[in-house]
């Protein structure tokens, strides 16, 4: 009965979402104290049954419960046991319950946090939260119950795909959801103040470090996925425009250009409307991503699923979503209006061309990953669109928002100017210039026409970024932690780049099929097959080849490529070799034996490839850098006029809170 102890558990979490959604948005509309005291507690209980529900399936995998439908579909008694926990979100159903939990753990954290907040608004907050929570909790139990029963039960299960028994795989989803899902709590507060009609900014002061966390977990998500599927795939590359992966880039792009935007809105009280636009366009293109993953409708290596019913389920759900929050906006947002006036080279300026050109780069990404469909949809045969496309075409945008990066982040409000900053940065972007050519034409040799440019604003942005913060400590100025995580999020951003630009300018890749003694020659590394041996695994057998390295004659390091065949499924999957390094990755894998001993083998040398993962982490440290700092100069709990605590008796107040400020680091 423990199965079915985990499908109750489900069916009581839908229930407490009702409650949740229900007393949430009717509470305040009504001024029903008792139901607005029971939002949080049915949030809480929502929280705890989800989790129940999740113990129960992760331990069907562990005790290999082939009853279950899922488990048989997506275990074997063979899988080591680390797999079979993270089996939990290796298909639909399972991931679709992560996504549940991960929406859960944000939904506490509001409440964990609603001593800071206006009690209305926290209620209303909550409540959009609550609807999202049903729709899923209802669409997982009608179309994806993950507790289905096998009657009789399976002998043994049809094992874990091959390709996701990885350890990168234990924390990338969790990881990517945590990003992908939070950007609900900005799209709910972004709710709340609608139906509020608030004409203030303090709604955009609690929304932003809601998500600039969301954002900083998406950017560690992508990056993991990146590198996952840079060395377990052999794709040998970090990013091939992949309508899954564009799922996940899109909402980062307008994430970015959204807490770009709460700067402006909390500090000058302007772009209002806008900022509100982007928060519901965020999760907008979240919802999406959650369809196109699991509705069938493209092809993709990272899909889950191709049922019709699930992907209509999940567009309806979309629409009905997206569609109410749009009608709350075009009601509310010709309101909010500001007077405020701006220079045209002030920040707020820098900000709005850095919002415009995000949201072009994300339009660009959004045609090119639609556009099969809506050919297929029309009739106009099959369209193929990938990196012819999308490089050119997202670089468009992309380079004037980098060449603007470092102006905006030294521009003053309002009146504009560049004030001190202007001269340390004309002077670095005079070393960067000199420090991209010498790396384009000496230390890597022929660059593409682009890559001089492309170094010259990664190493720009580095420079820019480090201004203030040495400025600040030379005169023994406070550094607050806001501009602290603004400054690590660009230094990131221009180590991203600069990796970006030789990885895309200088990589050397050959295929070639060799015989045990015979070399290749990639760059100035010479590679040489020295033959294998077969191997056998937990669940697996294969072959590991020996590739040896040098370099002008000296060895550099030994690679052992693998070609593995998984017993239960019968699937054979490739895992490169890679010797890492700061400065480059040099990378084997195994093709196909073509007999006499002979394999076809990859060899790829590729530069600075790892700045590009560094610079993602660092992007993400500089978020969470700021959010701790805008945490601790936030509101105390003893603003308790306009405060509520979980559970607790709740005011009807709608006031602003006492100790708000204006100012933003």
């Amino acid at each position: 009965m423990v199965i079915e102890l985990g499908h109750y558990a489900l069916i009581l979490a839908l229930l407490l979402a009702a409650a949740q959604a229900f007393f949430g948005l009717a509470g305040p509309v009504l001024r029903r104290e008792r139901w607005l005291a029971a939002v949080p507690s049915a949030a809480c209980g929502q929280f705890v049954f989800t989790a129940l529900a999740v113990a129960v399936l992760v331990h069907a995998f562990i005790v290999n419960d082939f009853s279950v439908r899922y488990v048989a579909e997506n275990s074997n008694s063979a899988l080591p046991l680390f797999y079979r926990v993270t089996a939990l979100w290796g298909a639909h159903e399972g991931s679709m319950l992560l996504w549940i939990l991960v929406l859960a753990l944000w939904t506490m954290a509001v409440v964990a946090s609603m001593r800071r907040l206006p009690v209305e608004f926290a209620a209303r907050a909550l409540g959009v939260l609550g609807v999202i929570s049903f729709g899923f909790l209802l669409f997982t139990l009608a179309t994806s119950n993950p507790f289905a029963r096998l009657n009789p039960a399976a002998p043994d299960g049809n094992d874990l795909n091959p390709v996701l028994q990885d350890p990168a795989f234990a924390i990338h989803p969790p990881i990517l959801y945590m990003g992908y899902v939070g950007f609900s709590v900005g799209f709910a507060f972004a709710c709340a103040a609608m139906l509020e009609g608030r004409r203030d900014q303090l709604w955009a002061r609690w929304m932003r470090p809601w998500t600039v966390m969301a954002w900083a977990f998406l950017s560690c998500g992508i990056a993991l996925g990146s590198w996952w599927a840079y060395y377990e795939l052999g794709w040998g590359g970090f990013w091939f425009w992949d309508p899954v992966e564009n799922a996940s880039f899109m909402p980062w792009l307008i994430g970015t250009a959204l807490i770009h935007s709460l700067a402006v809105t909390e500090k000058r009280g302007l772009f209002k409307s806008w900022t509100l636009l982007l928060a519901v366009t965020a999760f907008s293109l979240s919802l999406l991503g959650t369809f196109l993953v699991r509705s069938g409708v493209l092809v993709s290596v990272h899909s889950f699923a191709a049922d019709p019913s699930r992907g209509i389920f999940i567009l309806a759900f979309l629409v009905v979503m997206i569609g109410g929050a749009l009608l709350l906006y075009a009601w509310r947002a010709p309101r909010m209006k500001s007077a405020a006036g701006f220079d045209l080279m002030s920040r707020e300026s820098f900000l709005l061309f850095n919002n415009i050109l995000l949201t072009i780069a994300a339009a660009v990404v959004f045609g090119g990953t639609l556009a099969p469909l809506i050919a297929d949809t029309l009739g106009l045969g099959t369209l193929s669109v990938g990196p012819p496309y999308f490089n050119p075409s997202f670089l468009v945008p992309m380079l004037p928002l980098l060449a603007l990066v470092p102006l905006g982040m030294h521009a003053r409000w309002k009146r504009g100017g560049l004030g001190e900053a202007g001269r340390p940065l004309l002077i670095a972007l005079a070393v960067a210039a000199v420090l991209a050519l010498a790396l384009a034409f000496g230390v890597y040799a022929h660059p593409l026409t682009l890559t001089p440019i492309g170094a010259t604003l990664g190493i720009w942005i580095m420079f820019a970024a480090l201004i203030d913060p040495l400025s600040r400590w030379r005169r023994r100025l406070p550094l607050p932690a806001g501009v602290l995580g603004m400054s690590i999020a660009h230094l990131g951003l221009g180590v991203f780049v600069l990796g970006i630009t030789f990885v895309q300018s200088n990589t050397i890749e050959r295929d070639i099929a060799l015989k045990p003694g015979e070399s290749a020659q990639i760059g100035s590394y010479t590679f040489r097959y020295l033959g294998g041996e077969d191997i056998e695994g937990p669940n697996y057998e294969g072959f590991r080849g020996t590739v040896g390295i040098s370099r002008g004659g000296r060895a550099v390091t030994v690679l052992h490529p693998e070609k593995r065949r998984y017993w239960v499924q019968g699937t054979v999957q490739t895992t490169a070799a890679i010797a890492p390094g700061l400065n480059r990755d040099l990378l084997a894998a195994l093709g196909e034996d073509v007999g006499a001993g002979a394999w076809s083998l990859r060899f790829q040398y590729r530069p600075l490839i790892r700045l590009i993962w560094l610079g993602a982490l660092i992007m993400a440290i500089g978020g969470v850098t700021a959010v701790l700092g805008w945490r601790q100069r936030g509101l105390a709990p003893s603003d308790a006029s306009t405060a509520i605590a979980p559970g607790g008796p709740l005011g009807a107040a709608t006031g602003s809170p006492a100790g708000s400020r204006g100012g933003v680091s």
